[in-house]
């Protein structure tokens, strides 16, 4: 009898997903959202050297983040009950903001480890809630639609 199969299942939402709709909270303009896709087994030591090289390149990361309009981005890793390690995304970015420009070395070293070592896709969490002070919110609502400081 064959053992079953108690592996967590892993469901990207299609290529043309629009996103959810924002929260009230969530300044006009910007979207915060939170992802996660699966690390493709045996390939958790790579993973680890792409989170090792990312955070090796804080400042050649920095160019990157006008054309994509990123105010904040954050991973994060989760080993979970199966034995499955997953990497979540969290991000909050202005609608205007495009993808990574493989053309900085950085962001292509990026984009090749992303290919490697997680599954394609991701799974996208649904936002309902976002907090900052209105200090910060003004210049990341800035940031968000200028790419501008």
């Amino acid at each position: 009898m064959a053992e079953p199969d108690f592996r967590i299942p892993f469901t990207p939402v299609p290529r043309d997903f629009p996103g959810y709709p924002m929260p009230a909270s969530v300044p006009p303009g910007m979207r915060l959202e939170l992802s996660r896709s699966r690390i493709r087994s045996g390939k958790e030591a790579e993973f680890d050297e792409w989170m090792d090289m990312l955070n090796s390149r804080p400042d050649e990361l920095q160019q990157g983040l006008h054309a994509e309009r990123a105010v904040f981005e954050a991973t994060f890793r989760s080993i979970e009950s199966d034995g499955s390690t997953w990497i979540y995304h969290v991000s909050l970015v202005g609608e205007g903001g495009g993808p990574n420009d493989e053309s900085i070395p950085v962001d292509a070293d990026h984009v090749r480890y992303s290919r490697s070592a997680k599954e394609p896709g991701w799974e996208e969490l649904e936002p309902r809630f976002m907090l900052a002070p209105s200090h910060l919110l003004s210049a990341m609502e800035r940031w968000a639609t200028t790419g501008t400081p």
